[in-house]
């Protein structure tokens, strides 16, 4: 019996550590960290489960840790307004990070941050990257880019609800969540029509229509996308342009296409 626990524990570890490993390798934020800086943060990472709906921060909340997503998990930030309505402003998959890295130190979230694809994710406590971006250039600089793609997302966000169709809006946040969650995703039209920030109808008339063009299928509870070129046709340029300003500002490895 005390073997069998013992070989038991090791496999536990062991998963952990897998699991640890391919968090730093499919966050391509955690991607770009040396050997040194991985090491320096790896005792106080937390690999969390998220689901469908959890809300990981609400607006005014004190940021405590940052949460790095990898495999699936999109993450939507989502402004609300005095009358009830909301619309998503920026989504946050394996590509970024939630919580605390735009800023320097504690300060309250501006936006609700709430789980849309549910995932995995490393969560690492604030002081950690505080102290880690104190003692690391590299932290600090690539911290510095994401904020700026971040950024970038949010003012080409609001270009694309003043100027472009639903049509478009929607083939393009499809997009993107493909890139991150793969072909297949988990999301009522209820909810993709919350985050849009347009009626629950709208987004049923847009996804039948992208359904007969044989863009996507849709099945309960989930979306699926078949032909990412003409998908890709139907969007606007939105998509295109945040993705490349990311491989200009960070890439794989964390300095852009300047490195």
């Amino acid at each position: 019996m005390a073997q069998f626990l013992l070989i038991s524990t090791l496999m536990t570890i062991a998963g952990l550590i897998a699991t640890m490993v391919a968090g730093f390798i499919a966050n391509r934020l955690l991607a770009t960290f040396p050997p040194q800086l991985r090491e320096a943060v790896r005792d106080q990472i937390e690999i969390v489960t998220l689901a469908i709906g959890d809300t990981v921060l609400e607006r005014g909340e004190a940021v405590e840790s940052s949460l790095f997503p990898f495999g699936t998990t999109m993450i939507s930030m989502i402004i609300e307004l005095g009358d009830g309505r909301s619309v998503e402003v920026a989504s946050i998959g394996k590509e970024g990070a939630v919580g605390g890295i735009v800023s320097c130190g504690h300060a309250p979230a501006f936006a609700r941050a709430r789980v849309i694809v549910a995932g995995e994710a490393a969560r690492v406590p604030m002081h950690v990257i505080e102290q880690a971006k104190a003692g690391s250039g590299h932290m600090r600089n690539l911290f510095c880019r994401f904020s700026d793609f971040l950024l970038s997302q949010i003012m080409q966000s609001v270009a694309c609800n003043s100027f472009h169709s639903i049509e478009q809006r929607a083939a393009r946040w499809l997009l993107t969540a493909q890139d991150r969650a793969g072909s297949r995703i988990e999301l009522t039209q209820e909810a993709l029509s919350a985050l849009l920030g347009v009626q629950r109808t709208t987004v049923n008339a847009v996804a039948r229509q992208l359904v007969d063009e044989g863009l996507i299928t849709t099945s309960r509870g989930a979306m699926s996308v078949v032909d990412r070129a003409g998908l890709e046709r139907a969007a606007c340029e939105c998509h295109d342009r945040v993705e490349d300003f990311f491989g200009e500002v960070i890439g794989e490895g964390g300095l852009g296409r300047s490195a």
